[in-house]
C-alpha cells in the first residue's frame, strides 16, 4: 500500500523522505519490524516505542510515524510522519491497511460498568437464531464462525480489532457485536470508522487508579465518546449518570429502561422461584419507535411481548432489555427474541451447574466487592433455605478489595467458604487474612479451605435443600496464576472431577 494513501486520515504531517513509497506491512511492536514496514511508536506502559525508531530503520524499516520530530530519523533516508498521538494514527492507518472492514459490517459497540460481556451473548444468540451471522469481540474471546480466540484485553488494540473485521468479512459475516472498554476508547483503538449502533449499560466507580483512569470524571468522559463514534446510540435511561453519558452526543438516541419516559420500557417483573428456575418474566412495551425500527409490517411485531429469561436479577432483566432494544432494529420477529432469550446462558456469567435436584450452585465471575453485592442481593430474592458464597481474591491488587469482599460476603451470605483466587505472587494464606478481616466487620459465618477444588468439594457435599451455592471471582476463566505462571483450572472440570470422585450422578 502506499505510504501517503495509508495515512491519509491521521492528521500526521511529512517531516522528511516519501510519502510515494509502497508498504509492505503496518508494524507497532518493535519485535516484529520487517522490511519496507512502516513503525509506529506507541507510548505504552513498561516500553516508549519512540526509543525503537532508530533500532526498526535498521532492521528494515522505511517509514516511521511519531509524536515528536526526530533529527535521527532525517538522517537515515527513511520517511517521518509526526502526529499529536500516534494511536489515534494508528487507528486509521490499521483500518485503511485492512480495506476498512467496518464498512461492510454492522457494527454495535456496548460500553458500560458492568452487562457488556453478557448482552454482546445475548445480542449473538438472538441474531444468529434468526438467521443473522454474527461475530464477537470481548473479555471472554472473539468468536469468528467457527473460530473461538482468547481474548488478552476486553477490546483489543485497534491494528488487531480492524484485522478480526477483516477476517469477519471474509468469513461471511454480517454483523459484529463487541465490547468497548473505557480503556479502548481513551486509546483510541476504536477510532477508524463509525459504529452502527453505539450502546451504554449503566455507570459505577471503577478502573480508577494508576494505569487506568485518573478519576471518576475522567472514566466518564471516555465512556461518553462512544456516543461520538456511533450513528445510534442506545442508552440506559434509568442510570444515574446517563445525562452526563450523553451529553454532547452526535448520534440519534434511544433509551431503553425500566422507568417511565424511556423508549422501550420493561414493565410487571416476576420472579421465577419454582423449583431448578432462578428466572425473571416481564412485558417489553415500546413506548417510542425509534426512526429506524422496523415496524410491524415488515417484521410481525407488536408493541408488547412477554419475556421469560431463565437468569436472576434486575440486572437480568436490563442486559436482556439491552438487547432487545438493538435487535428492533434488524428484521427479527417477536418469536426469534422470545425463544433466543429464554436459553441463552453466558459462561461464567450467573451459569448454573447442575449438581444435585436438592440445591442450586452457580458460577459468577463477580470479583469486587459491588459485583459480589450485586448478585447476592438478587439470589437472596429467591429465598433460599441458605445462601453460601465461595471466593477468594487476585494477589498483587488492592487489598482493600479483599477486606470490602469480606465484609459483603459475611453481611449477605449464611455462609461463607474463603479459598484461593489467583494469589500471583503472594501466598494466598496472606490473602485469605485479609478477606477474614472484612468477615470479622460482621457476624458472618466461614470456614476457610485455601485450595480451591476442596472448597468447592465441601460446598457440594455439604450443600442442603433449598441451599444457592455461588462460586465467585473466576467465571469464565480457566486459570489459576501462581508466582508468575498460569495453571489450567477451570470450575466446570474441577465439579465434574469432584462429581466422579464422590460418586455423585446427576
Amino acid at each position: 500500500m502506499i505510504l501517503k494513501k495509508l495515512m491519509e486520515k491521521t492528521g500526521a504531517k511529512l517531516v522528511c523522505g516519501n510519502g510515494d513509497i509502497e508498504i509492505k506491512d503496518l508494524v507497532y511492536d518493535s519485535r516484529k519490524v520487517s522490511e519496507g514496514c512502516v513503525f509506529v511508536c506507541i507510548r505504552g506502559t513498561n516500553f516508549d516505542g519512540h526509543d525503537a525508531a532508530m533500532e526498526a530503520v535498521k532492521n528494515g524499516a522505511s517509514a516511521i510515524v511519531s509524536e515528536k520530530d526526530m533529527e535521527e530519523i532525517k538522517e537515515t533516508g527513511a520517511s517521518l510522519y509526526v502526529c499529536d498521538d500516534t494511536r489515534y494514527a494508528l487507528a486509521f492507518m490499521s483500518a485503511a491497511w485492512f480495506g476498512n472492514p467496518a464498512e461492510k459490517l454492522t457494527t454495535i459497540g456496548i460500553t458500560g460498568t458492568k452487562g457488556k460481556t453478557t448482552t454482546t451473548y445475548l445480542l449473538k444468540a438472538i441474531l444468529e437464531h434468526a438467521g443473522i451471522r454474527c461475530g464477537l469481540i470481548g473479555t471472554i474471546e472473539t468468536i469468528i464462525g467457527d473460530e473461538h480466540i482468547p481474548s488478552k484485553n476486553t477490546t483489543p488494540e485497534s491494528y488487531i480489532l480492524q484485522e478480526s473485521f477483516a477476517k469477519m468479512v471474509k468469513a461471511g459475516l454480517s454483523v459484529v457485536v463487541m465490547e468497548v472498554s473505557s480503556q479502548a476508547l481513551m486509546q483510541h483503538r476504536t477510532q477508524g470508522f463509525i459504529y452502527d449502533y453505539g450502546i451504554f449499560t449503566n455507570l459505577s466507580p471503577d478502573h480508577i487508579g494508576v494505569g487506568e483512569h485518573s478519576s471518576f470524571e475522567d472514566y466518564l468522559e471516555c465512556k461518553s465518546r462512544l456516543f461520538k463514534q456511533c450513528r445510534i446510540g442506545i442508552a440506559n435511561g434509568d442510570d444515574e449518570h446517563f445525562k452526563a453519558v450523553t451529553e454532547g452526543h452526535t448520534c440519534e438516541l434511544e433509551t431503553y429502561g425500566l422507568g417511565a419516559g424511556c423508549d422501550i420500557r420493561a414493565t410487571d417483573l416476576k420472579l421465577d422461584k419454582t423449583a431448578g428456575n432462578l428466572g425473571v418474566d416481564f412485558i417489553v412495551n415500546i413506548l417510542n419507535r425509534g426512526a429506524h425500527d422496523n415496524n410491524t409490517d415488515s417484521a410481525g411485531r407488536s408493541d408488547s411481548l412477554d419475556i421469560r429469561i431463565p437468569t436472576p436479577g434486575r440486572f437480568s432483566v436490563y442486559n436482556a432489555l439491552c438487547a432487545i432494544a438493538v435487535c428492533r432494529h434488524f428484521d427479527i420477529t417477536d418469536g426469534d427474541i422470545k425463544e433466543a432469550l429464554a436459553v441463552s446462558h453466558v459462561k461464567g456469567r450467573i451459569e448454573k451447574v447442575k449438581v444435585s435436584e436438592d440445591f442450586t450452585l452457580l458460577i459468577d465471575y463477580a470479583h469486587n466487592a459491588m459485583a459480589l453485592e450485586s448478585i447476592l442481593t438478587t439470589l437472596r430474592e429467591y429465598d433460599p433455605a441458605r445462601l453460601i458464597c465461595l471466593f477468594g481474591c487476585g494477589g498483587n491488587r488492592a487489598r482493600s478489595r479483599r477486606y470490602e469482599m469480606g465484609e459483603v460476603s459475611g453481611r449477605l451470605s449464611d455462609l461463607t467458604i474463603i479459598t484461593s483466587d489467583n494469589p500471583r505472587f503472594e501466598e494466598p494464606l496472606d490473602i485469605i487474612a485479609d478477606i477474614k478481616t472484612g468477615i470479622s466487620k460482621t457476624e458472618g459465618k466461614y470456614v476457610e479451605i485455601p485450595d480451591r477444588k476442596e472448597a468447592i468439594r465441601y460446598a457440594i457435599k455439604n450443600g442442603k435443600k433449598g441451599d444457592i451455592i455461588v462460586l465467585a471471582g473466576k467465571g469464565h476463566e480457566d486459570y489459576q496464576e501462581i508466582k508468575g505462571v498460569k495453571y489450567p483450572m477451570d470450575e466446570r472440570v474441577l465439579i465434574k472431577e469432584i462429581l466422579e470422585e464422590e460418586g455423585i450422578r446427576v
